[in-house]
């Protein structure tokens, strides 16, 4: 049988683990309101966007050569934009992702380059020992768009000087507090979602389709990847406040049996003192 001191050290240990995973779910309580509702505030903008987006390049296709960042050219590299979180404590969430993104590079038969943003990202491919085109950490929570926009400047411009002939996001989608689904899409050529007739004359351009196409094509590649920033963060905090609330009610569970165990050293103890002093009594009366 464990010592009762023995047992009374471990449980002050678990008891003070128990504090800082509490503390824990309730910062990241507190900060998940405010992330969930900048993630879904900025999906109907995105949505819209993209509708402008093909709006335009429908109007636009007949009036020359594409924008380069409409351009598709045959895959000779490939860059994958990597978000996740700089802190653990957040479950699965970083492993699912690195998981996501190693399968689909072992997958490739062309060389792929990496910016990641988070630290969890980064040792993950360094340790893999894949290509690091720039790397980005100490993403805040309450983050702008100018906070973003040298993520977006690197890929624009690898891209449109030919560096690179695909970019893929990947980033978790927040879909509940529950359930943070891993993402892979399509950052780098701009695809143009068609519309159906009805919506492609919805929109009076001025100056011409093409110029406005020129301007805004740019600012949709800002936009995306400030939207992936923006879904990280909220999942972040999301799957944080439930690892840490299972952390703590684990943390409850063995404290009981440890204390179930030290009663039973207790009453052991007790019971074992009890025996020698009855003993030595009928020793000595006999």
């Amino acid at each position: 049988m464990i010592s009762t001191r023995v047992l009374q050290r471990r449980i002050r240990s678990v008891e003070n683990t128990a504090k800082i995973c509490k503390a824990m779910e309730m910062i990241a309580t507190a900060k998940m309101k405010r992330s969930q509702d900048q993630a879904t505030a900025g999906r109907p903008y995105a949505k819209r966007i993209t509708e402008v987006i093909s709006n335009l390049a429908y109007h636009a296709r007949a009036g020359g050569a594409p924008h380069p960042l409409l351009e598709k050219r045959a895959t000779k590299k490939i860059a994958i934009i990597h978000f996740t979180t700089d802190r653990g404590l957040c479950g699965g969430l970083n492993a699912t992702l690195n998981r996501v993104i190693g399968t689909f590079i072992l997958e490739q038969i062309v060389p792929v380059t990496l910016i990641t943003v988070g630290r969890k990202g980064r040792m993950f491919m360094l340790r893999a020992g894949q290509t690091i085109r720039a790397e980005f950490t100490g993403i805040k929570d309450r983050v702008s768009l100018q906070d973003t926009l040298p993520i977006s400047r690197v890929i624009i411009d690898d891209y449109t000087k030919g560096d690179v002939d695909l970019v893929y996001l990947t980033y978790p989608h927040f879909v509940s507090t529950m359930v943070q689904r891993p993402t892979m899409e399509v950052l780098l050529p701009v695809e143009p979602v068609e519309l159906p007739p009805s919506g492609r004359g919805e929109y009076i351009y001025e100056p011409e389709p093409s110029v406005v196409l020129n301007e805004l094509l740019p600012r949709f590649v800002e936009m995306q990847v400030y939207h992936a920033v923006l879904e990280l963060i909220a999942s972040e905090q999301s799957a944080r406040m439930v690892a840490m609330r299972n952390a703590s009610q684990s943390a409850t569970e063995v404290i009981e049996d440890l204390t179930l165990t030290l009663n039973k050293a207790r009453q052991e103890s007790i019971t074992n003192e009890i025996c020698d002093i009855s003993g030595g009594a009928e020793a000595l009366n006999r």
